[in-house]
């Protein structure tokens, strides 16, 4: 996103996070019309255009958005479109991701309410593991001639009383309405948004062997020193490292496995 549309997105979460600080929200319920909301701004284009035009006064755009949704969706929901929609966007499909955003962070301030963030983070690393280990079911989960119900039916069979209920509902989503994106980049952002819930970054970590308690407490002690920010570790087993541990926190990798140092010693004397 562009400055506008990035100012724009930053005020639209301080909105959320001051209406989901009071106990007495339904995020779930939140996330869901949130969630209706994006569906409606993705297949209705010239309406996101007329939303976000720049030509039109903040408050007139508001008006037509609190017309819209009026009835629709419950009044929380049409504050925060309205407070959206007055903002100023770089472009109408980045309101359109704004949304959606929106919609997955309430589920999440769900999940933390509830006790369950840690679980859901650990829910969608798992499944993004599992898809990417098993290209069949990949491709009925991305295949555009499937329905939504069809996709919405493997989910359920693959989810349903195995995940908790946040980790179904954005999984759901991604998979139904993918926007554009592909699966990995999808689960990707979502396990961000999670981390960012708790103030945390994610390092994916992998090794030979499961790593004890003590190990993965030392490890993430020392990745929150070097970052300046408690971490999260999404943990991976890979026999074929051979040992030690690759961690990756967002585009930088720290590698030190067996097989790494076995590569660059095969590099060295080929060269």
């Amino acid at each position: 996103m562009n400055g506008a549309s990035r100012e724009a997105l930053a005020a639209a979460r301080e909105s959320l996070d001051a209406l989901t600080d009071n106990t007495s929200v339904d995020a779930a319920k939140l996330a869901e019309e949130l969630a209706a909301v994006t569906a409606l701004l993705q297949r209705e284009v010239s309406l996101r255009r007329v939303l976000t035009d720049p030509s039109q006064a903040g408050e007139a755009r508001a008006e037509l958005a609190g017309r819209l949704l009026r009835g629709q969706v419950g009044g929380e929901t049409v504050d925060l479109i309205s407070g959206m929609v007055r903002s100023r966007w770089s472009q109408s499909r980045d309101l359109v991701d704004s949304v959606e955003e929106l919609a997955n962070i309430a589920d999440l301030t769900a999940a933390q309410r509830s006790g369950d963030l840690d679980d859901v983070e650990d829910e969608l690393f798992r499944f993004g593991r599992i898809v990417a280990s098993d290209k069949e079911l990949r491709a009925a989960l991305t295949n555009r001639s499937a329905s939504t119900a069809a996709k919405g039916q493997l989910l359920r069979s693959l989810l349903g009383g195995k995940a908790r209920p946040a980790t179904e509902r954005l999984v759901t989503r991604l998979v139904t309405q993918p926007r554009g994106r592909s699966l990995e980049e999808g689960l990707e952002s979502l396990s961000k948004l999670a981390a960012d819930r708790r103030e945390r970054m994610v390092a994916v970590v992998t090794s030979a062997v499961p790593l004890s308690d003590r190990q993965k407490q030392r490890l993430g002690a020392a990745l929150a020193k070097i970052y300046g920010r408690p971490m999260h570790l999404n943990l991976d087993v890979d026999p074929t490292v051979l040992g030690g541990i690759a961690v990756r926190v967002g585009d930088e990798v720290i590698n030190g496995t067996i097989s790494e140092r076995l590569e660059e010693a095969t590099r060295r004397m080929a060269g």
